[in-house]
């Protein structure tokens, strides 16, 4: 193996996919001020995740729907304002072509 390209500093920390509370212990580099006491009794730093082994249809071998923090919902907000202007917009120049015509 190549000396160097390796990070430094694995320490033991708890994965926890947010959708079904599965939690794991492993090591990581990753960096996060949030902690969790495990089962050992310890206290570990804590990664949040979105799909895990637990919740991904490839491993669980059916399909799930999974909105965590309802990100379509917020999608919609943040951009259902052009969806609307786009409309409008474009029922405006269709009136006006058809006046023209």
């Amino acid at each position: 193996m190549k000396k160097g390209i390796h990070p430094e500093g694995y320490r033991t920390v708890v994965f926890k996919d947010m959708s079904n509370e599965f939690a794991f212990l492993s090591r990581s580099t990753a960096q996060t001020k949030e902690t969790i006491k495990w089962d050992d009794g310890n206290e570990y730093p804590l990664i949040k995740v979105e799909v895990s082994s637990k919740s991904h249809p490839f491993y669980t071998g059916k399909a799930q729907f999974v909105d965590t923090a309802g990100r379509i919902d917020k999608f919609r907000q943040k951009y259902g304002k052009f969806n609307k202007d786009n409309k409008d917009n474009k029922d405006s120049t269709d009136s006006k072509d058809s006046k023209e015509a």
